[in-house]
């Protein structure tokens, strides 16, 4: 597909998942394993598996904010998963996008999350106040802001402190990956900036460029695609959203590619089988 003809997919989602950076941050043994399966468990919504072992990773290494981030990531996409979030209807088309319902959290869940969040943080800029070039601290920073971007875009509908938290992961990304170009996972951050920044109508585009947002669409896809084929935890995130795009602009066949990859690695999860069928259902003659 020519992606140099795309339109904006307004989707302000950085989250949830990381590059092998757990191979490259020198973690205490068990740790990274541990993290591994909690993501695992957290796309094949086995949620309180993906939680139990976020918590014995922040009980082995009470100064990595990696487990904190783990269990943040789980936290929010359970409650997609509850409010039915990751749908294509919601991502497939500007007016979709727009029309989005504003949700509201579980409350437990809701604080569960902000601690957890909060957490992730105090630890990261605890070590970035001790070393500015902590690898392990920007990339939590990247991760988080860009799970509060999604809470505020997904779920409470506050566009504009989304884009705020958007501009803070991009801000942290583009730190680690200039002290670490090869972690891949931070390219989703970077890449979505850039697409949503790039989509939008030139004056807008020229306003939030003034507020250190930049657009190009075409770069964007590339940074998001480089995270789905070379990252490691936010690889799945990455194709679902690669896959949602593709929908978006009737690349079925594409979009069925990356389904068929993520349902093979995660069958656990309905929500894949679920969109295949309506591909197989939307390709059929007269929709039957």
């Amino acid at each position: 597909m020519d992606h140099m003809t795309r339109k904006p997919v307004f989707l302000l989602v950085l989250v949830v998942l990381v590059s092998g950076l757990g191979r490259s941050f020198g973690q205490a043994p068990g740790v990274e394993n541990l993290i591994d399966q909690s993501f695992r468990d957290m796309y094949n919504l086995r949620f309180e598996g993906a939680l139990k072992k976020a918590e014995a990773a922040k009980a082995i290494s009470k100064d990595d904010p990696l487990p904190w981030v783990a269990q943040s990531c789980a936290l929010l996409f359970r409650e997609f998963d509850r409010l039915h979030i990751l749908r294509s209807e919601m991502f497939s088309t500007d007016e979709g996008f727009a029309a989005r319902a504003t949700e509201k959290w579980d409350p437990v869940t809701k604080k569960q999350f902000d601690d957890a969040t909060n957490g992730a943080e105090k630890i990261a800029q605890g070590r970035l106040s001790r070393n500015k070039d902590d690898i392990q601290a920007l990339f939590a920073l990247t991760i988080i802001n860009g799970l509060r971007a999604d809470d505020d875009a997904l779920i409470t509908k506050k566009n504009l402190s989304a884009l705020g938290y958007t501009k803070a992961a991009t801000a942290y990304a583009e730190r680690l990956l200039a002290l670490a170009p090869n972690q891949y996972d931070a390219y989703l951050a970077t890449g979505m900036g850039k697409y949503i920044v790039g989509g939008k109508a030139a004056p807008v585009r020229w306003l939030l460029r003034l507020g250190g947002l930049k657009g190009d669409q075409v770069q964007g896809i590339k940074e998001l695609q480089m995270t789905a084929d070379h990252g490691h935890y936010l690889a799945p995130f990455a194709r679902i959203m690669l896959a949602f795009d593709d929908l978006r602009h009737k690349d079925r066949a594409e979009a069925r590619k990356q389904l068929v990859w993520l349902h093979d690695q995660f069958p656990n999860n309905p929500l894949f089988v679920q969109e295949i069928s309506k591909l197989e259902l939307n390709s059929a003659p007269n929709g039957q």
